[in-house]
């Protein structure tokens, strides 16, 4: 394991954004305010968020790549910021889930500060556990806890669900049910990072009947460091 992709490293990154003594109760993205509850990932801490949010097209530099009025569905929302950008940008109906009850709370919070709750909705759930069996998107989408982290390893906070991911525990569950949320012609995406490990991920893809396309890759600095953020899109194997 690399240092680039050690998940100790990750969670020291975690335990650091979670305790500043400087994190705000608001903060400016995109042109927006937004608030931020305690515990929840903070996007102004990394520039992760924005690269997610321009390779999506949420960001008025290009088309989205959601189609307009369609619906579109974010796992793990954290503050809610690309599940409300999606909404600002055309989608018909948003749907954000997390696994974390602030980040809910939270994504809930910047829906009424962006005037979008009548077609967003904030749920508490792990994964797509507590959506309706036969809900379908147009997109369906996970900025993903990238960093692998080992099988045994037990969160402390839900702030470190954010970061790290023992085993690859839920994004072997993504890979298997992303695609059978997305309507005929909607697309399955997540999110991953040169942080992670794209080889294991390819192995489970592959376990699991699926393939992975890459559709972006970006590079951006994060401090001193380089890391590239790649958008996938996941299929069945026999399409």
């Amino acid at each position: 394991m690399t240092d680039r992709t050690s998940y100790e490293r990750s969670l020291e990154r975690s335990r650091a954004a979670a305790s500043r003594p400087d994190r705000p109760d608001t903060f400016t993205m995109a042109g927006h305010e937004w608030d931020l509850l305690g515990d929840v990932f903070a996007p102004p801490y990394s520039a992760t968020t924005e690269t997610a949010m321009e390779v999506l097209g949420l960001t008025g530099e290009g088309p989205p790549l959601l189609p307009a009025g369609g619906s579109f569905l974010e796992v793990g929302s954290g503050t809610g910021i690309i599940a409300v950008m999606a909404a600002l940008r055309g989608a018909g109906r948003v749907v954000a889930t997390d696994i974390n009850t602030y980040a809910v709370e939270n994504t809930r919070r910047n829906a009424v500060r962006h005037r979008v709750e009548d077609r967003l909705t904030a749920v508490h759930s792990d994964l797509f556990a507590a959506l309706d069996r036969g809900d379908r998107f147009d997109c369906v989408y996970w900025h993903s806890n990238f960093v692998l982290a080992p099988d045994e390893y037990r969160y402390r906070t839900d702030h470190e669900r954010a970061y790290v991911d023992p085993g690859y525990r839920a994004h072997q569950r993504y890979l298997v049910e992303a695609p059978l949320r997305v309507t005929d012609g909607g697309a399955a995406l997540l999110q991953f990072s040169d942080r992670g490990d794209l080889d294991r991920l390819t192995d489970l893809a592959t376990t699991h009947g699926r393939v992975l396309k890459v559709l972006d890759r970006r590079a951006f600095l994060e401090g001193a460091e380089t890391l590239e953020h790649i958008l996938l899109e996941i299929r069945p194997s026999s399409v």
